[in-house]
């Protein structure tokens, strides 16, 4: 029997070959002997800074979509005034100046560890700025990924986003990481990049250099010393993979599956089109506003949604308003901090203490779409109630928008679906957050990844909840969560009643392939089998078995 080792799914594909670690990160101590001129050693630290945050600067000049976002916000991080006051009093109390920095970081670390959801995820962000000060100023090379003759399977504790965002799909074929969550950074970038990914695989740690494996990032397992038969088998999947055919989604017996893109930058735009999305689901409008610190005029942000609307010409672009709060800040919003961010003043609950960021951003929404003729939806984040998307239909037909919706995250949207499918137009069921608060699980906790794995049965029967209540006003449904890129598991959102799928642009193609092998009837018994299915694994098999991929 083939050993394997079992983590979550975080990116969709397959890929056969020998692991790779991950270059480890240099070591500091208190013990490590300190400079002897301490504002000699405060401006050693400070170039050190500023060098690594120019770094990430540049390397996000280089990336495109989420990449180069993840990059920026990075790169600001080693800007972070606070964090270098830190470094200047730990060496003027005598630390030595490279532990210094490690125990800044640590400090702040462990602040943005407690703040939970979002703002956690940062603190792997700033763990890897240190490692890279740290890098500069021992003169050693920094952190990152081996050089290797031949195509590889990067393994590592986790990935910082430096490291992700520079991969080369054609060296690194798919990713392993013990720590880390389906809806991390590594997980986003893997599938911008279209790299299979498994996270949160503990065992993983055990896997020696140079072993081979087969890493299934659809179904979260790694396969150790595979056959040759095996190896064979997965290179073939592969060689059908980059066949696979282009134009509209559908089954193979004609159900027409529009899939979309989601978007958040101008360049996601032009890669959206590049590979064949029939429009965008899911527009982050957030995205261009990161390093803003002041709030951007109806003009301005016009200028910027009129920018990707042209891109995309003619195809529907679903734009979601702002979903930002005390877990994903703007500081121009001037939120207070919040015990429990993930279920604050976010989403469209900044209308009660900002209505007019809102109302500003439906002006500039409705004015850019009427600039490029692209026809335009609008949708609003965090519904949890009728009256909520009462509320925001009413706003967004008054700002001229006709075709207005909600998301579908919390599960009180998705048992009520019926009175919320009453005032809306159409509903986009987000499965990250949808998962999150669905299983009270932080979907930046590793240890509570399980817990996210769309095969979980609970989260199949929420979304046929939301379908159920929103086919009795004749209101459509869509997918633009990390779930739709997973191909056997967009099949059975189309069993379930979704219309349309929305994903990262580099996931299209194995969703279209994997739809155009199915019929809809195999959809719909794949979609049974996971509502009537006990566990996730369960459910992964028995929707194999109905699609005829258990062979």
């Amino acid at each position: 029997m083939t050993r394997e080792v079992r983590g979550v799914a975080a990116a969709p594909g397959i890929a056969v070959g020998p692991v790779k670690w991950l270059a480890p990160a240099p070591v500091t101590s208190r013990d490590d002997a300190p400079g002897s001129d301490v504002d000699a050693e405060i401006a050693r630290a400070e170039a050190a800074f500023e060098t690594v945050a120019a770094r990430y600067s540049a390397q996000a000049l280089e990336a495109k979509g989420p990449a180069a976002d993840i990059l920026f916000m990075t790169s600001a991080l080693a800007a972070d005034p606070a964090l270098l006051d830190q470094v200047r009093g730990e060496i003027r109390g005598g630390t030595p100046t490279a532990h210094a920095v490690t125990e800044a970081v640590a400090h702040f670390g462990a602040q943005l560890a407690a703040l939970g959801g979002m703002m956690a995820e940062r603190a792997s962000d700033l763990k890897d700025v240190g490692q890279r000060v740290v890098a500069e100023l021992l003169g050693v090379d920094p952190p990152g990924i081996p050089d290797s003759a031949t195509p590889f399977v990067l393994a590592a504790q986790d990935l910082a986003p430096a490291d992700t965002a520079t991969l080369d799909p054609a060296t690194v074929l798919g990713l392993l990481t013990v720590a880390g969550g389906p809806t991390s950074h590594t997980a986003i970038l893997a599938k911008a990049l279209g790299i299979p990914a498994v996270v949160a695989a503990p065992e993983a740690v055990s896997l020696a250099e140079d072993t081979e494996v087969v890493l299934d990032g659809t179904a979260g397992v790694v396969e150790l010393e595979p056959s040759a038969a095996r190896r064979e088998e997965v290179l073939a999947q592969r060689a059908r993979q980059a066949d696979a055919p282009t134009g509209p989604g559908r089954t193979a017996d004609g159900h027409a599956v529009p899939l979309l893109a989601n978007v958040g930058s101008a360049a996601d735009a032009a890669l959206a089109v590049e590979l064949g999305a029939e429009g965008v689901g899911l527009f982050r409008t957030e995205f261009l506003f990161l390093d803003r610190k002041s709030a951007p005029t109806v003009a301005e942000q016009t200028d910027q949604y009129a920018e990707i609307f042209r891109i995309l010409g003619d195809r529907p672009v679903t734009v979601r308003t702002l979903d930002a709060g005390s877990d994903k800040p703007l500081p121009f919003l001037n939120l207070p901090a919040e015990e429990n961010p993930a279920l604050g003043v976010r989403g469209l609950r900044l209308s009660s203490v900002d209505e007019g960021a809102l109302l500003d951003q439906l002006s500039a929404i409705a004015a850019a779409a009427t600039r490029t003729g692209t026809p335009v939806k609008v949708m609003a984040p965090m519904v949890a109630t009728a009256e909520e998307a009462g509320y925001f239909a009413a706003k967004a037909g008054a700002a001229g928008l006709q075709s207005r919706g909600v998301m579908i995250e919390i599960p009180a949207a998705a048992l009520r679906s019926e009175q919320l499918g009453a005032r809306v137009d159409f509903f986009s069921i987000g499965t990250n957050d949808l998962s999150q608060y669905l299983f009270g699980a932080d979907r930046m906790s590793s240890a509570l990844a399980a817990l996210h794995n769309p095969w979980q049965p609970a989260l199949a029967a929420t979304i046929a909840m939301a379908v159920s209540g929103a086919g009795r006003h004749g209101v459509k449904v869509g997918v633009c969560g990390e779930s739709a890129s997973h191909p056997e598991f967009a099949c059975v959102l189309v069993g379930l009643g979704v219309e349309t799928l929305s994903m990262a642009p580099r996931s299209l193609a194995g969703v279209r392939a994997q739809l155009a092998e199915v019929t809809l009837e195999q959809c719909k018994a794949a979609a049974a089998a996971v509502l009537s299915a006990a566990t996730a694994d369960d459910a992964l098999r028995a929707a194999r078995s109905a699609l005829g991929r258990d062979k």
